[in-house]
């Protein structure tokens, strides 16, 4: 009887684990180096899903349910111990519980500006931050790609693990669907809606995970394109070009600057801007109620064609209307070409048109 006892002791017949902890992903059944023995008892709760690893290889996965451990339904394992038909023996392997029920409100933010190219205002830094809510579809990549071979991985170190990818993927996907700035600034509660699909297809492929929800609470942009916004919410009503040179005087006189001379200013402007738009300056006039829209925008032209062949990067910042940091980092990085002669940069006009598109 003793003999049988100590036996006993040396087998695990029974694997199940609750979780009261509400924030564990991924658990390994600790096995105290004890030997499964055959016919064990595996019991998967609701929201829980069982993954066997045999000597860093993984074989299979179990859903809800109270399963008996035969050839049967371990078949994959079975291959890997070389069990050709049914298995009498004891035999060793992790037990991993993954969780697969949502986990919410988890946060995310860009610790740095995000850069994005915009058609209006060229290179543009975002800064942005939100909520999420995930869960884990793939328990093999997840546990290959996030948690490893962590026996407690709890969602503090999910966070600290997958907050830096999550902007990253952001920051790709917001890229590829090429939102213009004004959009991703003024209309940022449909911006997370619209992402979501997109985060996924990476978010699935790459971490095994799949966002339920994905929130952008606020965008943060620079203070010229706050004014640009600003500007347009003013214009929304304004329908004709007389409209509008009427609506930049009155905003002079209330400013002050409505002398002789500020008055002939704003309307020499505004004449200037008319003559433009008449001749298809801004491809953008006829239709001035669609996103992305800045009225003066067509100023820039004449600028443009009195900017210098070569330019260095405070010129081609003033163009772009960013600071010269920004352009320095976009040559080191190559997206900007230019050349570098000694520790000074110059850009050819051709090469900045090509940027801009």
């Amino acid at each position: 009887m003793a003999l049988m006892d100590f036996l006993n002791r040396q087998f695990i017949d029974v694997i199940e684990w609750v979780d009261d902890s509400r924030d564990t992903l991924s658990y390994r059944f600790p096995d105290d180096d004890k030997q499964i023995k055959n016919e064990a008892q595996l019991i998967v709760r609701e929201s829980q899903v069982a993954q066997f690893v045999y000597v860093g290889q993984f074989a299979d996965t179990l859903g809800p349910g109270r399963h008996t451990l035969k050839t049967e339904n371990i078949p994959i394992l079975s291959d890997l111990l070389g069990w050709k038909y049914k298995f009498q023996t004891p035999f060793k392997a992790d037990v991993y519980y993954v969780i697969t029920r949502v986990f919410t409100g988890n946060k995310w933010g860009t610790s740095n500006p995000v850069m994005m190219r915009d058609a209006d205002f060229g290179v543009v830094r975002v800064r942005a931050f939100g909520t999420y809510d995930f869960k884990i579809v793939d328990p093999v990549k997840f546990l290959k790609e996030v948690a490893g071979t962590d026996h407690h991985f709890r969602l503090d170190e999910f966070n600290d693990v997958m907050r830096s990818r999550i902007v990253s993927i952001f920051s790709e996907t917001l890229a590829k669907a090429k939102v213009p700035a004004l959009d991703v600034a003024t209309r940022y509660g449909e911006l997370g809606a619209a992402l979501l699909e997109p985060l996924n297809v990476a978010m699935r492929d790459l971490y095994g995970l799949e966002l339920t929800a994905f929130v952008v609470e606020n965008v943060s942009v620079p203070p010229e394109l706050e004014q640009a916004i600003d500007k347009r919410g003013a214009m929304t009503a304004i329908g004709d070009l007389n409209d509008y040179v009427k609506y930049n005087m009155g905003n002079a006189l209330a400013e002050g600057k409505a002398g002789a001379a500020g008055v002939g200013a704003e309307l020499a402007a505004g004449l200037a801007m008319g003559q433009a738009m008449l001749q298809g300056g801004m491809g953008a006039a006829q239709a001035p109620s669609q996103p992305g829209f800045v009225p003066g925008a067509a100023a820039a032209a004449p600028v443009a064609a009195a900017t210098p062949a070569l330019l260095t990067p405070e010129q081609v910042a003033e163009v772009l209307g960013v600071a010269p940091s920004d352009v320095l980092q976009e040559l080191e990085a190559g997206n900007l070409k230019g050349r570098k002669i000694g520790t000074q940069w110059r850009v050819t006009q051709a090469a900045l048109d090509q940027f801009l598109q």
